[in-house]
Parts: C-alpha cells; structure tokens; sequence
C-alpha cells in the first residue's frame, strides 16, 4: 500500500449521497494500483441535523441543484425528535463482520431513505433493508447491529472523525506510506481527490527509486 483513502460518513448526509458517484470511481480507477480504500461511520448529531421536514427540503434543493441533480431527495425519513440516527449506520458497520464491506448496504440504507423516505430510524426496518441489499441474514444482522461491540466500534470512528478537527461529512482522508497526509472536508467531486493520489503516488514512487539507488539513510 502507498496511499490509503478513509472516507467518513453518515448513512442519513445528502452530501455523502452526493458524493457516493466519485467514490465509486475513484475505487474503481485504482482498483489495480497501491491505493486501499475504507469507509468509517462519523454520526452526524443533533447540529448537523435538520430540524423539520421543511427545512430538509431546503438544504435538499440547495444541494440537488448544486449537484445538478435530475430529481429532489425525499425528507420522509426525517425524525426530527432524533439527535443521531445510530440503526441505519450501525446496521452498515455491523455488515462488515459478514463480510460485506463494500459499499452495498450503505447505498441500499441511502436509497431507501433518501429516495423512497423510508424511515430508517426504525432498527428492524433497517435490519431488512441492509440484509436485502448484501443477502444476508436478517436477525443475525440485527442482532450484531444492536450489539455494543458495533456502537463502540462506530462511535469510536467518529471520535476519530472528529479528532481530525473538521466538521464537514463526507470527509475524504489520504495517507502515505512516506508520510503525506491530505484531509478533503465537504468535497463530493472526483477531480481534488485524484489529483491528491496522483501526487501522493508519484512521490511515493521517487523515494522508492531514491532508496534503491543510496539505501537507508546515514545513522546519527
């Protein structure tokens, strides 16, 4: 591995939706070079949450049209009693112990709420929505996702999100194996984040060209 890119996100932001499309591409595009790719849930709470269905809808214009969205995304998930929506991303951490850590049950949650407005606050709606996307288990799914070892696990993440000291989801970081780090907070587009591996990659390569020519370095 030269670069590895953790992409943290909720399963209930808009602009993690937005940005799912690069994500995918960019996995794509390196899918045969030194890149590692993970996601890692960082829970939105109650001040990035919309406080109404109307008030959804305005940053869901705001954003579809900045997107240049062909249709509007549906707000009839929103509970707007609830300070974070832990089912729908514990239901997607917890499919990585399946062995399902692609991005099918996150995309399946998302499609569900945001295009449909399921309410995916609800942990048994949740359960069958994930296990239909990944075909999996359904109570054996459910039960891992209200498991403590899965909150940890997702809480932890976000206490790493947030240690990052951004505040912006979706959050692309990238790390070298000499060193390098770049943190892309609230970008969706493809083009940074490529333009960031490209760079990263090309000096990976060169001190890996430095080192078979002069060794290690001198000791002290």
């Amino acid at each position: 591995m030269n670069v590895k890119v953790t992409y943290y996100l909720d399963v209930t932001s808009s602009w993690c939706y937005w940005a799912e499309p690069a994500w995918a591409e960019l996995k794509q595009r390196y899918a045969k070079s030194p890149v590692e790719f993970e996601w890692q849930v960082a829970l939105l709470d109650a001040s990035g949450m919309s406080k109404s269905r109307e008030q959804c809808e305005w940053f869901y214009r705001r954003g579809g049209t900045i997107v240049r969205s062909p249709f509007m995304l549906h707000s009839g998930w929103l509970d707007p009693v609830l300070p974070e929506f832990l089912a729908a991303n514990c239901m997607a951490e917890a499919a990585k112990d399946f062995g399902v850590a692609d991005d099918r049950v996150r995309l399946a949650l998302m499609d569900a709420a945001m295009r449909e407005g399921q309410k995916i606050a609800d942990w048994n709606l949740s359960a069958s929505i994930a296990a239909k996307g990944a075909e999996l288990n359904e109570a054996a799914l459910l039960a891992k996702a209200r498991s403590a070892e899965i909150e940890k696990r997702v809480r932890s993440a976000t206490a790493a999100f947030h240690a990052l000291q951004v505040t912006q989801r979706p959050t692309f970081v990238l790390d070298s194996n000499i060193g390098d780090r770049a943190v892309f907070s609230g970008f969706w587009r493809l083009d940074p984040l490529v333009a960031a591996i490209e760079s990263m990659l090309a000096d990976a390569k060169a001190y890996k060209s430095w080192k078979a020519h002069f060794g290690d370095p001198p000791p002290h």
